[in-house]
């Protein structure tokens, strides 16, 4: 097949550019499994060496795990030679009552705890904890962390420290990353949100973003960063079965079904599911990136093989027709490509 390099992307208005892949670091907080420290410092390494330079934590992940284990393996690495992104919103405070290991997916001792805070001094502690623990002198990116049931004190409290730092030069750009698109059209509307984390909501199955979160990144200028373009795990694979994830559950199996048929007619293209999972996001102007969790360098290998894959533009054009896309899905990959990576 012919393959593509790795690009760059510049959110909306910023200075800060984005390779089109970035390294999903949640796998390397041991989320769901152990993952060893030798294979998450493998993983980054692998990363780099095929041009990744966009990795993104926060520290949910792992309580702090995946913060620390990112910045060891980047730490020997020129620090204007790459973009990490980590988020704020939960703070990370001693459990008074540990029961042995973490209760939210991550396979860590549970002796810290979650403290959901979005003030501003809240917001300030979190970027301090976040850089003492990867041990870096900057972020690059910052993201509200899951404010589904916090709006109001994100909108008003965090962001506006945020949009401070960034106005200072102390922080690149500045945004909210969900599981939802509505609310977070609501921060590139009302707040000074440069870009947002979109998960799960612009994918082969789910393209509800255009509902909302994708005509107010057009409108502003501004961009949007795509996560769980697999949507859990249906379209993950070349030929999706039944038992398999669809957004943390279980899937449907009308859902199941419908994998099937578009993994056929990925077939039929010349591609397979996957690949078509990692290209489909970019059929919109305004997304400039997809980030893929990366537990080893065997993950980030097939990752990066998906990525370089050329899908055929005619291949939207016939799940449109199907019925198995919307009709209002762009036709073709906007512009914005770099020729300069970070």
């Amino acid at each position: 097949m012919t393959q593509r390099s790795i690009g760059c992307r510049r959110i909306g208005s910023t200075p800060v550019e984005l390779t089109e892949l970035g390294f999903g670091a949640s796998v390397i907080g041991n989320l769901y499994r152990v993952t060893p420290a030798r294979d998450a410092q493998a993983a980054v390494e692998a990363a780099w060496e095929a041009g990744i330079r966009y990795f993104d934590t926060a520290p949910h992940y792992g309580l702090g795990l995946s913060e620390r284990r990112l910045g060891a393996a980047l730490r020997d690495r020129p620090r204007d030679t790459y973009v990490v992104s980590s988020k704020v919103g939960r703070l990370l405070v001693p459990n008074e009552h540990p029961r042995g290991t973490d209760d939210e997916g991550f396979v860590v001792p549970d002796d810290l705890r979650r403290r959901w805070d979005f003030s501003r001094d809240g917001v300030l502690r979190s970027i301090e904890d976040t850089l003492e623990r990867t041990g870096l002198d900057r972020l690059d990116v910052v993201y509200l962390h899951d404010p589904d049931d916090h709006f109001r004190q994100a909108a008003e409290e965090a962001m506006p420290a945020l949009a401070e730092l960034r106005d200072q030069g102390v922080i690149g750009a500045i945004g909210a990353g969900m599981n939802q698109s509505a609310l977070l059209a609501r921060f590139l509307r009302e707040t000074a949100a440069d870009v947002v984390m979109l998960a799960g909501r612009y994918t082969l199955l789910d393209q509800s973003a255009l509902d909302d979160v994708l005509p107010a990144a057009e409108e502003l200028g501004k961009s949007v960063v795509a996560a769980g373009v697999f949507n859990s795990g249906l379209l993950s694979h070349d030929r999706p079965a039944e038992g398999m994830k669809y957004d943390y559950r279980e899937a449907p199996p009308a859902l199941v079904a419908r994998a099937r048929t578009i993994a056929e007619v990925c077939e039929a293209h010349g591609t397979t599911l996957p690949a078509a999972a990692v290209a489909f996001p970019f059929s919109h102007p305004y997304i400039i990136n997809v980030t893929l969790g990366m537990r080893n360098p065997e993950q980030v290998g097939q990752n990066v093989e998906l990525h370089r894959q050329h899908i055929p533009e005619d291949l939207w054009d016939d799940l449109r027709a199907r019925g198995l896309l919307r009709s209002d899905v762009p036709a073709a990959n906007g512009p914005g490509r770099s020729a300069r990576c970070p």
